[in-house]
Parts: C-alpha cells; structure tokens; sequence
C-alpha cells in the first residue's frame, strides 16, 4: 500500500454494518434454518463476522470461485472448489465479498439454484453498482462503493493485503 491509498471504512464501521446485516438476516429467517455458503477467498472475513452475529440455526459451506488476475476481471468464472452441502430444499444464503458486474454473482447463484434449494438470497459486503454488466439480485448489501480498487478485510491485490480490519481504496504499486 502507498500514500494514495486512501481509507475507505474504519474497522469499527465495519462492524457496525455486518451488526445491522446480521440482525436483519435474522429476523427475515426466523424460525428456519440457514445455510451460508461463503465464497473464498474474499469473503471469509466478512462471513466469519457475519455468522457469530446471526440468530437463527444455520450450517456453513464453502465455494471457491474466481474471476480476478490481479485487479482485472477475467469475464470467466473458474470454480476451484464447490459446495459439499446438499442444499435442496434448504433455505441458502451466498456472502460475497464483493460485487461488481455481477458475472461471478449470476454464475454462482445459477449454480447453486439448479440444487433446487427453498430460497436462495445473496449478501455482500461491497456492492459496485456503478460496474453491474448483468442484473443479479443482492438481498443484503453493507456498502455501496464508487468504481474503484478496495482491499482489506479479506479482499485482496494478487493475495496480499486482506488482513487489514479496515478498507482501503488501492492505487496499485
């Protein structure tokens, strides 16, 4: 990171967010039972917040997909890892860490629907409308941001720089 990277969201802005997610996640769910699948790597952070805050019962899965070289979207999306969970019938909710055109977003949540689950909704962290190339329903949504490069909390420029509690905008090195 340099000194044009410029602070986004504090790390306790953060949190208060993913809290308000939380609380809403649990009421629209009460009295049913969640599955959360996370979408690695991005979204391990903020899934990992996000659970210990939920109230209702609720399992956890993975999915490993990219589309991303370094802070360029491929425009393909490549699954490196899938779900073990059987979801059919089951009420899903996807995390993202963010979403931009929506490419990786549709792909995945098409994936997931051919599983037949009850319902299927999305959450994300980041929401870049500004970049949307397809329209793919997000549920829950913590920030929208402006059409530029985030990392921190889990988000990453070629894997470096997701340990950081807080966001940052990245002007590269």
């Amino acid at each position: 990171m340099n000194e044009e990277d410029g602070l986004l969201y504090t790390a306790e802005q953060i949190q208060q967010r993913v809290a308000e997610l939380a609380r809403q996640i649990s009421i629209d769910y009460q009295g049913k039972e969640l599955v959360v699948i996370s979408i690695l790597k991005g979204a391990v952070v903020f899934t990992a917040d996000l659970i210990r805050r939920i109230e209702v019962p609720m399992s956890i899965d993975f999915i490993a997909a990219s589309s991303y070289a370094q802070a360029e979207s491929t425009g393909e999306v490549t699954i490196h890892c899938d779900i073990r969970t059987d979801i059919g019938g089951r009420h899903v909710l996807l995390v993202d860490d963010i979403v931009d055109s929506g490419i990786s977003l549709q792909c995945l949540r098409a994936r997931l629907l051919r599983r037949s689950p009850a319902s299927l909704r999305s959450c994300v962290l980041l929401n870049k409308s500004g970049r949307r190339l397809v329209d793919v329903p997000v549920e829950y949504v913590g920030f929208v941001i402006p059409n530029c490069f985030i990392v921190g909390y889990g988000l990453d420029y070629d894997e470096r720089y997701r340990q950081y509690p807080y966001l940052a905008t990245f002007q590269g090195e």
